[in-house]
Order: structure tokens, then C-alpha cells, then sequence
């Protein structure tokens, strides 16, 4: 009888529990205070009286970005360290700049999915599913065209055209994140060791050595 009890408490508890879970905005919005030094899942809610115009706006999206860099791209985002209005509604935008050949590196977005559309210019773009198939699946855009990017899968575009190219993404979190595959291998503070490196990627030490030098 004892433990009969207890389940039903168990039960009765989780239902209060899921009963009190609320998946939709319980305010109008929640302006993030960049000052609080609360610490939560997102950004703390400014005081809704101290809220501007300002704060849900942004400015330069149509000027292209600089590439003059080794990959030849360049990314101008607008989430909510740009916009503070963005917290906790879940999308934001971004730009991106390519040169001629220009190339945005395998990367992902551990919190977002993302659709790309092409502004100008010719993109190839694909994304590689998950262990075990780690399928390739792969477009050529033109102008106008759309493409998605799942949540989590790695992911890159590159200029196959003539000139510059330029599109402009989606992305399902107001703060997605991104995590470029080179960086975070090669790039890491501290470094990840060289030698489980190499044995994980089946190469000679050295050429891990130079790769950690370059990211």
C-alpha cells in the first residue's frame, strides 16, 4: 500500500510538473539586459518601461561585408547580441559575403536549423547527415533559389560563379551558435593532443602540427 502511494505521488508530481511547463512567450517580449549579471537560459528580461525603439532594430544589412581573407567569405549576423529584442523569440538573420571561389567552411549551428536563400551570384551548399550513413547531399543554387540546413549537421557554402555572391540565412534561435569543424579540431585552447590527432584522422604528426599552427 505503501509503495502504491508513492507511485501515485510520483505521478501526480510529474503531471503538476509537465502541467506547469509553458513552451510559449508568458509577456509581450523579454528584451535582454546585456547588464544583469543573472545568469539563465538566454539573457535576463530588461524592464519592459526602459525598453527603446532602438532595441529591436538594426541598421547595414545591405552593405557588403569585407572577404578579404583566406577563406573569402564573411558572415554579418544579426541575432539578439545584435538585436536585444531577438531574446527568447527563438529566430534571427544573417548575412553572408563571398568573393569569387570564397568558401564559408563545414560548420554547424548547435541550436538552429537554417534557410539560405541566394541573392546574387551561383552557391554550391550542402550539409553531411549523421553517423552511420554520413550521406552527402549537395546543390548548386542560382539567384533566388532556397536551400535548409538541419539543426546540428555539418554544412557549407561556396561562390562557383562568376563575381561575388551574396545570401541571406534564417536561422531558428535568436543565439544558434556556430561551431566551425577546423577550429574547434585544430583550434582548440589548449590544443587537443597531436597524436590522438593523427591516429584519429590517419596522418603523420606533422601535418597535425602545421594544421594547429594555421587554426
Amino acid at each position: 500500500m505503501a509503495n502504491l502511494f508513492m507511485i501515485l505521488s510520483l505521478v501526480t508530481l510529474s503531471c503538476a510538473i509537465a502541467l506547469a511547463f509553458e513552451p510559449s512567450p508568458l509577456q509581450d517580449f523579454c528584451v535582454a539586459d546585456t547588464t544583469s549579471p543573472v545568469l539563465v537560459n538566454g539573457r535576463a528580461c530588461m524592464d519592459p518601461k526602459f525598453v527603446q525603439p532602438a532595441h529591436f532594430s538594426f541598421s547595414g544589412l545591405h552593405v557588403a561585408g569585407n572577404t578579404s581573407n583566406r577563406f573569402g567569405s564573411v558572415v554579418t549576423p544579426v541575432n539578439v547580441a545584435q538585436i536585444p529584442g531577438l531574446n527568447t523569440l527563438g529566430i534571427s538573420l544573417a548575412r553572408i559575403d563571398y568573393a569569387e571561389c570564397g568558401v564559408l567552411p563545414p560548420h554547424m549551428h548547435p541550436r538552429a536549423t537554417e534557410i539560405l536563400t541566394v541573392l546574387e551570384g551561383t552557391l554550391e551548399v550542402g550539409f553531411v547527415t549523421s553517423n552511420p550513413e554520413n550521406r552527402f547531399i549537395s546543390k548548386v543554387l542560382q539567384k533566388g533559389d532556397v536551400f535548409i540546413f538541419p539543426i546540428g549537421l555539418v554544412h557549407y557554402q561556396r561562390n562557383v560563379g562568376y563575381g561575388s555572391a551574396v545570401s541571406i540565412s534564417g536561422l531558428s534561435s535568436q543565439n544558434p551558435g556556430v561551431i566551425t569543424v577546423t577550429n574547434v579540431v585544430f583550434g582548440s585552447n589548449p590544443p587537443l593532443p597531436a597524436d590522438m590527432l593523427a591516429k584519429a584522422f590517419q596522418v603523420d604528426k606533422n601535418v597535425v602540427d602545421n594544421l594547429q599552427v594555421i587554426f
